[in-house]
């Protein structure tokens, strides 16, 4: 890892998943892009990245999967200041879903975040965790733009519907998908 980053890479971290074991601590003293998982994490652990700009990616598709009762403290890691970030983890083995709108449900229902707090792990978060916040991840001038059409009254619509294809168009990179 150290070598790594001394060469100038990003360096991402699958941290205290199953196990405190000082992943996420391990993750801020080198200044990790993200810290994935943390399902785990343990009180120092959420204190040394709240001070440090890691992003703490979190996965509850992996922990629902798994059949695990305790997912990752997103209430803790967002009350202490750390960036949140959701992802799918989407995988044959512990998370066998590409559906993102899902990951937001387990947000607001497993996790505790509140749907404001969920679409910025999904869009201005999930890019700072890829090392790509400069460029994506929000609706600003200068930024690519991914967008998704919905049929909702109002945002926090789409992580309430879990399961629910309420998608009804996209474009990626100004074209239509």
């Amino acid at each position: 890892l150290t070598a790594a980053a001394r060469h100038g890479l990003a360096v991402k971290l699958h941290a205290d998943e199953l196990t405190s074991c000082g992943g996420a601590e391990l993750a801020a003293e080198i200044n990790a892009t993200s810290a994935d998982h943390l399902a785990a994490v343990s009180a120092d652990g959420i204190r040394s990245l709240a001070g440090s700009g890691t992003v703490a990616t979190l996965l509850p598709g992996t922990m629902s999967f798994l059949g695990k009762m305790k997912q990752a403290p997103a209430r803790s890691l967002i009350d202490a200041g750390v960036p949140v970030a959701l992802a799918t983890d989407f995988n044959p083995g512990t998370s066998p879903t590409p559906n993102l709108p899902l990951i937001m449900s387990f947000g607001l229902s497993q996790l505790r975040m509140s749907a404001h707090e969920t679409f910025i792990g999904a869009t201005v978060n999930g890019a700072a965790a890829l090392a790509l916040a400069g460029g994506v991840g929000q609706l600003a001038p200068g930024f690519s733009a991914d967008l998704a059409l919905w049929d909702a009254e109002d945002f926090r619509e789409i992580p309430y519907w879990y399961g629910d294809r309420r998608c009804r168009a996209t474009w990626a990179r100004g074209k239509a998908c």
